[in-house]
């Protein structure tokens, strides 16, 4: 029970503690060259190459070389697999007459396949993403395997109600899956997005044609095989590899495909949000991109505040959409609240992302690189002071210093746009009224963190920034229990939690003539 009106000094979260004090040495040896089973499209639980014959290469960042070929799907891959779903999804099916419970059992099954296979889902993401071993195996793949069992949970718990309505009557509402869902997700989080949308989705009795990113397609179309090999049924779920606007737009557009989920940048959300508008008007969910205030103020634990926030900017190479991106500081710490924080960044580690000393690897790709790249020199050309990095690692694979802006106006492209890289930013405040309206003076929102010691100044700006996630004295805390999305421009609808749920159902209300109604 919260009695006092100080917060107390808070834990780093648990990846910060495996990157920083050693504990990534129980963790097994990666498998630094994993062996590529899967790089077809998975169809009806079989694997198939592409109608078009075509393939892409998806590319190790840290190198720049191509990993393998994958199948590249398009418009009547699509086809095929929203049949095969369709069929999957028919009344008396295999997956239509299963026991909700059962559905549960093989969410579960699924779970423990990915925990069997864990050190080779790690080695496999790191290989094709670029994100440190210790981080996949440690945060992605455990809180991926706790998203399916969460769900595995909810599959018999999801009901409707009886309704007393006037009348001789007998009312009742049924919770009906959707039906054919098409999901989209991003290359930041492969694995983690793969569980946010399969495990409601799954739990709700829907069935799926889900396209991964190009960049990533290794680890899903593994987990394919995995579904494979928990027993669910043939369409329940279908993997079709391939680009944005063939695979992807061939899923928005689908006439025959009843949602869409989709996790990237506001600006595919708008394309995704108008293939649905111009096709079946099929539900549509968004989690899109942020530009999150971090609000520091001059009572915080600072060693502690500077701690998350390098975390807040800098996890995942900084490619994380709800990255706290516009880092205020209170003018009374600033200088020394920036000094430590360019301290900090010049002591991250840059490198191999399967060595375990290792805090940053490698940008997905090229373009990406390539676009931080220019929107750091877009910071140093409208005033920004850059105090440290600024440019590129090395010259194989897409590496970026860690970099650190001072002095930056809220109108410079660095303070507005989600840059999606290792760029702290970090501008000075004078009281809480004002930071309020800073933090609000944007397109996005999608999260928020403030860092203080006292609970009325971080209930005030809880309350007041308009962000669909707050944190206070910590910052990328996610659990599957607790709903995740934004506000604006962030996105539409909610993922994990019983919120969650709410997307992949129907609300069907059944009234029924009864010879006389008792109470």
């Amino acid at each position: 029970m919260l009695v006092a009106r100080r917060l107390g000094k808070v834990l780093r979260p648990n990846w910060i503690v495996i990157s920083r004090c050693g504990y990534a040495s129980a963790q097994p040896q990666p498998q630094t060259s994993p062996n590529i089973q899967c790089n077809k499209l998975f169809i009806n639980n079989e694997w198939v190459d592409s109608a078009s014959g075509k393939t892409f290469a998806t590319i190790n960042p840290t190198t720049g070389e191509k990993i393998c070929d994958v199948s590249e799907g398009d418009k009547a891959d699509v086809d095929v697999a929203v049949q095969a779903a369709k069929e999957a999804f028919k009344l008396g099916s295999p997956w239509r007459t299963m026991d909700a419970s059962e559905r549960g059992v093989l969410l579960n099954r699924l779970a423990d396949l990915m925990e069997r296979d864990r050190e080779y889902l790690a080695s496999l993401e790191t290989l094709d993403n670029g994100k440190p071993f210790q981080i996949a195996y440690a945060a992605d793949l455990a809180l991926s395997i706790k998203c399916l069992r969460y769900y595995a949970g909810w599959a018999d718990k999801i009901h409707g109600k009886t309704i007393p309505i006037d009348g001789d009557y007998f009312c009742y509402t049924r919770h009906e899956p959707v039906g054919v869902c098409g999901q989209i997700i991003p290359w930041n989080f492969p694995l983690l997005m793969l569980a946010w949308k399969l495990g409601p989705a799954l739990a709700t009795g829907n069935v799926i044609i889900m396209k991964p990113a190009e960049q990533t397609p290794l680890t899903a179309l593994y987990v394919a095989s995995l579904i494979k090999e928990a027993g669910f049924p043939p369409g329940v779920v279908n993997i079709i590899t391939g680009y944005g606007p063939t695979a992807g737009a061939a899923i928005s557009e689908h006439m025959d495909v009843d949602k869409v989920a989709f996790t990237g940048s506001t600006e595919v959300g708008h394309i995704v949000l108008q293939a649905a508008g111009r096709s079946n008007l099929k539900k549509v969910t968004l989690e899109l991109g942020g530009k999150s205030p971090n609000i520091v103020f001059s009572d915080a634990d600072l060693d502690e505040a500077v701690e998350n926030s390098h975390f807040a900017l800098f996890f995942n190479q900084g490619q994380c959409c709800c990255a706290g991106s516009r880092t205020f500081v209170h003018e009374d710490v600033y200088d020394e609240f920036v000094a430590r924080s360019v301290e900090r960044a010049q002591k991250r580690s840059v490198g191999n992302p399967f060595d375990a000393s290792i805090e940053q690897g490698p940008q997905i790709d090229e373009e990406q690189m390539n676009k931080i790249l220019h929107l750091i020199e877009s910071g140093k050309q409208e005033g920004a002071n850059l105090l440290c990095g600024g440019g590129r690692v090395g010259d194989k694979g897409y590496f970026i210093q860690p970099t650190v802006f001072s002095d930056v106006g809220d109108n410079m492209r660095i303070a507005q746009e989600e840059i999606f890289g290792p760029v702290m930013q970090i501008m000075k405040f004078k009281d809480i009224n004002e930071v309020i309206e800073r933090a609000n003076t944007t397109m996005y929102g999608l999260a928020a963190a403030v860092h203080t010691t006292d609970v009325n100044k971080a209930i005030a700006i809880a309350h007041g920034v308009r962000a669909g996630t707050v944190w206070i004295n910590c910052f990328d805390v996610f659990g599957a229990q607790a709903p995740f999305g934004g506000y604006k421009m962030s996105g539409s609808g909610r993922e994990l939690g019983e919120y969650g749920l709410e997307a992949y159902t129907e609300v069907k209300t059944v009234t029924m003539k009864v010879a006389q109604k008792n109470s």
